[in-house]
């Protein structure tokens, strides 16, 4: 059965000096102000776009790769996943880059490197992305 989920953002005033609240509407774990300084300079404590997504991303692929690597029967003790969303402003989302770094008994570094491009490959976000280009690094801790 499909899911949905929802969220939503209130925003004012114009681009560059207007601001927003974006709130996760289906776990309501609470809003978070956006603005586009926040996007183009420094997040002062303040998310963007492309945070978010970075988060969504990371959560994904090690989703994916957990799930991977416990079928090849390799369940993975502990994976560390880091996405970084590079913006470019008027050009829009330039890359996504992926780091893991994995603690898994008894795999090879040929074969997490394989499961780990697979994961990249296929995970819903990364298929949700693919006009951007996605950029791994794998490696056993």
């Amino acid at each position: 059965m499909a899911t949905v989920r929802h969220a939503h953002t209130v925003w004012q005033g114009d681009l560059l000096k207007g601001s927003g609240v974006v709130t996760l509407d289906s776990s309501g774990l609470g809003s978070y102000d956006v603005s586009w300084p926040a996007r183009t300079e420094e997040p002062n404590g303040r998310t963007s776009p492309e945070e978010l997504i970075a988060a969504a991303h990371s959560s994904c692929f090690s989703m994916a790769f957990s799930n991977g690597l416990a079928k090849a029967g390799h369940a993975p003790e502990r994976l560390e996943t880091k996405a970084d969303v590079t913006f470019q402003p008027g050009q829009g989302i330039t890359g996504i880059h992926l780091t893991v770094v994995g603690q898994v008994l008894g795999l090879s570094e040929d074969e997490f490197q394989r499961l780990a491009a697979d994961a990249k490959e296929n995970c819903p976000v990364s298929q949700a992305l693919t006009g951007t280009t996605i950029t791994l690094d794998a490696k056993l801790a």
